[in-house]
């Protein structure tokens, strides 16, 4: 029997605020709504992922989904039943998980436990038990009530594509939260299962923070180094991380031969995997010539976010016997951090002479060595 998974994203997210409805907005590296899609595509026992949108929201549907094969989006309706309904009408006889797409989150255990108990009856939900204690009351407590009994319905929700028409059908299109609620109306049997806290949903910023945290909290720690050199030529003043340093000598380079800059811009690229300076900005390519290296660094930034990742800390080392970087450090922090992103106790700067040995020993150019420590999704 054929399972669809038919995602509702026709809501407003009203309650989240903002003008980008929730399941629109990004979330991590891609939309709420492709995370809602991704979990339930990559499980082995749904055939196919449908969602349903709202009026007028087919370019956000589009830049959401990116190329995941979902069909053609179905248009929704006024309420929640005419969405699902509007979804139902799309699909053949099988099996149908109707989800919420504000839950970006779907452990497959859930899908499984639901597809499991669906041969008993005629749907299955997943629930939570209630822990904290319940009233009824609004401004003063008017009585309490029993929990023991009590659940919290979550999605997504497991029924047979024909029952949940009936359903529809029998129990009228009002504003259900939920389908669990029409086929109960509609006399059916609605079994439960064991939910997750990962499929909480979002309503309130606070979900979506507790939502960012567990994101993060998958990434895996990547850290690379970076490394550039450049000859001293022509007058001064020198630029190194993003300032300019009085010497009566300036650094020779395609761009501004910020040598700080450059060398935490590929170590940026190198822990994203994404290639090097030179591969984004070649030194024959006219347009770069005279430069300011802070767009080299802006741009690295914008890649490593746009893959996910957060800059948790880098770290640059200048080689030179002149000019003296120590009173011109704390500026140099500053800069930096404000081009990443990034508080300035998250960077470092350090400066250190080879002793008179070498090109820099011998005062013919400067050398910067640096290190990026970021996080990012696990590929795997």
């Amino acid at each position: 029997m054929v399972v669809t998974a038919l995602i509702v994203a026709a809501g407003s997210g009203s309650r989240m605020g903002g003008d980008l409805p929730k399941q629109y907005r990004r979330l991590g590296r891609q939309s709420v709504l492709a995370h809602a899609v991704d979990a339930l595509a990559g499980h082995p026992r749904i055939d196919m992922v449908r969602v349903v949108i709202g009026i007028g929201q087919e370019d956000l549907a589009r830049d959401a989904l990116a190329d995941r094969d979902v069909g053609m989006p179905i248009q929704g309706g006024a309420t929640r039943s005419d969405s699902v309904a509007a979804g139902l009408a799309a699909l053949e006889d099988g099996v149908v998980l109707i989800h919420d797409a504000a839950r970006p989150f779907c452990p497959p255990e859930v899908v499984d436990r639901l597809l499991d108990a669906l041969q008993k009856g005629d749907g299955a939900v997943p629930v939570l038990a209630v822990a904290d204690t319940l009233a009824k009351g609004l401004d003063r407590i008017d009585s309490m009530v029993d929990r023991s009994r009590m659940l919290r319905i979550q999605t997504p929700q497991a029924f047979h594509v024909e029952d949940l028409r009936y359903a529809l059908d029998e129990a009228g299109k009002r504003s259900a939260t939920d389908e669990s609620s029409v086929m109960v109306a509609a006399g059916l049997k609605v079994l439960t299962v064991e939910g997750d806290p990962m499929l909480e949903k979002l309503t309130t910023q606070s979900d979506w923070d507790r939502s960012e945290a567990l994101l993060n909290a998958r990434k895996i720690s990547r850290t690379a180094t970076g490394f550039d050199v450049h000859a001293f030529a022509g007058p001064g003043p020198v630029r190194l991380g993003g300032i300019d340093i009085p010497h009566d000598r300036g650094l020779s380079g395609h761009s501004d031969a910020d040598v700080v800059l450059h060398a935490i811009t590929d170590a940026l690229l190198g822990a994203a995997g994404l290639g090097d300076i030179g591969s984004h900005f070649p030194p024959s390519d006219p347009q770069w010539k005279g430069a300011d290296s802070s767009h080299f660094l802006r741009h690295a930034v914008a890649l490593v976010r746009d893959e996910g990742g957060i800059i948790d800390f880098v770290d640059c080392t200048v080689i030179a016997e002149l000019p003296k970087v120590g009173p011109h450090r704390d500026a140099m922090r500053s800069r930096i951090a404000d081009i990443l992103g990034i508080r300035m106790d998250q960077v470092s700067i350090k400066a250190t002479t080879t002793e008179g040995l070498g090109f820099t020993g011998r005062g013919e150019g400067i050398a910067a060595q640096a290190a990026a420590s970021i996080r990012m999704d696990d590929r795997r």
